[in-house]
């Protein structure tokens, strides 16, 4: 192992949950957070921020990311090192697309790459998992692509989802926030076991639809009764919205991670039409919201 003086990590936005997919899937987005870590020689903590909301980034350490460095020597029980932390916001904060999961993963991967990689890439990633909670954003910033996440009895068990390449995500970023614990809060402590069945089924019925980009499976498979017919409340405008998509030509429209982001699935033909329907709807609903076509970022955190 050797120590390094400094490491840039970038890691991308995530969208989980797929609808059905509750806490257990999550695919990265080429939309990046970028972290760079530099050993200073004299003892404290440096922090800076550019990009937008970068006046909303905590600076001292309380911050995110810094706080998973210093889990990370937790870890190995070393201490950690005086460093200059520059950072680089492309993730907007709070809108269900990872921008925690992007601090947690880049603090950790930081840490182990100045130390000269101690930790293995699945040690790492359950480390990741453990500050998280849960896998369905953190598994992907750190792998890339589309992945599911399955606890085991030694750990976790992550597949590789395959994503068809038709198959276009656009994403509704509106400019109000909605908050992970907010979110949580409205979810039912006990589910039926009717609707249990129906989120199985509908996520088996989504793996499928995104490796083979049929639309009808798709159009099914995007239904939920686990989180979105709760959380959708805290959301003005949700239904008009979905039905603009959907008239567009999604395949169907859910709940970004905890929201407040909207994500559509459809293809190449219909992505503008779309973009365009999500944005008009939620203006008239009296939201801004800066709405995209992304594709999938298959590489994950990289440094």
């Amino acid at each position: 192992m050797s120590v390094v003086s400094g490491v840039t990590v970038t890691v991308p936005a995530t969208t989980a949950n797929l609808g059905p997919g509750f806490d257990c899937i999550g695919a990265a987005l080429k939309l990046y957070n970028q972290f760079k870590f530099t050993r200073v020689e004299e003892g404290g903590l440096i922090i800076t921020v550019t990009g937008e909301e970068a006046q909303r980034v905590q600076t001292d350490e309380s911050n995110l990311l810094y706080q998973a460095f210093i889990r990370f020597y937790q870890h190995i029980e070393q201490t950690p090192p005086s460093v200059k932390i520059e950072i680089q916001l492309g993730v907007p904060l709070a809108r269900g697309l990872g921008s925690s999961a992007t601090a947690i993963v880049g603090g950790l991967v930081a840490a182990n790459q100045l130390e000269g990689s101690p930790m293995s890439q699945s040690q790492v990633m359950e480390l990741a998992i453990a500050m998280e909670g849960h896998p369905d954003n953190v598994v992907p910033a750190f792998l890339g692509g589309c992945r599911l996440a399955a606890s085991g009895g030694a750990g976790w068990e992550i597949c590789d989802v395959p994503w068809h390449q038709d198959i276009i995500p656009v994403v509704a970023i509106p400019n109000f926030e909605l908050s992970t614990s907010e979110a949580r809060r409205v979810l039912p402590t006990e589910v039926t076991r009717a609707d249990a069945i129906f989120n199985t089924a509908h996520l088996g019925l989504l793996l499928r639809g995104l490796e083979t980009g049929k639309a009808e499976w798709l159009k099914t498979a995007l239904q939920d009764k686990l989180h979105q017919p709760y959380r959708k409340a805290l959301i003005p405008g949700y239904d008009a919205v979905n039905l603009a998509a959907v008239t567009a030509g999604a395949y169907g429209m859910v709940i970004s991670g905890a929201g407040p982001t909207l994500l559509a699935l459809t293809d190449e033909l219909h992505s503008e039409a779309v973009e365009a329907a999500m944005s008009s709807t939620w203006e008239q609903e009296g939201i801004i919201a800066n709405v995209r076509s992304l594709s999938l970022d298959i590489q994950g955190a990289k440094s």
